[in-house]
């Protein structure tokens, strides 16, 4: 099994911890993820901010609309600065997602890093090539609309000017 890797940064014009408050809510990423992909978390869930430990259970639909299960832990948590979630059963082999949010002049600089194996051997290289990689590179773009949405730019004429 090949082991992939996808990374991708964002800045925000927000806080770090802003964008903590917000990524470290787990309903949050229904707001983020396409709808095609049918992101539903299965209750109960404890509503808490990310914590390490915490499992998350949900269905995506991300292939042809079929559901499938998924639970996810969040394996590290350094707050506001970096967690980790990690797939305990889902449809990858593996799948090992790093947040991070740095304070930068604008705001915060969100970065994804993604490091992914797919089952099924050659096969799965397969798909991969024609079709999981095209759909994780849209599901992030996907969010990078979404979090500009959410998270607008300050344009220059709403800041308030300053007079010496």
């Amino acid at each position: 099994m090949a082991r992939h890797v996808l990374e991708r940064s964002q800045e925000l014009p927000i806080t770090v911890e802003q964008a903590w408050a917000f990524f470290s809510s787990p309903r949050n990423l229904a707001r983020i993820t396409p709808p095609d992909m049918g992101f539903v978390i299965h209750e109960p869930f404890d509503d808490k901010p990310t914590y390490s430990g915490q499992r998350i259970t949900y269905t995506v639909r991300p292939l042809f609309g079929f559901p499938v299960g998924w639970v996810t832990r969040i394996a590290e948590v350094d707050a506001p600065h970096r967690f980790v979630d990690t797939q305990e059963k889902g449809p990858y082999a593996l799948w090992h997602h790093t947040h991070t949010f740095t304070a930068v002049e604008a705001g915060v600089l969100m970065h994804d890093r993604v490091e992914y194996e797919l089952p099924l051997g050659p096969l799965g290289e397969l798909a991969h090539l024609i079709l999981v990689k095209h759909k994780l590179k849209a599901i992030f773009e996907f969010r990078k609309q979404a979090l500009e949405r959410i998270f607008p730019l300050r344009s220059e004429l709403s800041r308030p000017s300053v007079v010496a």
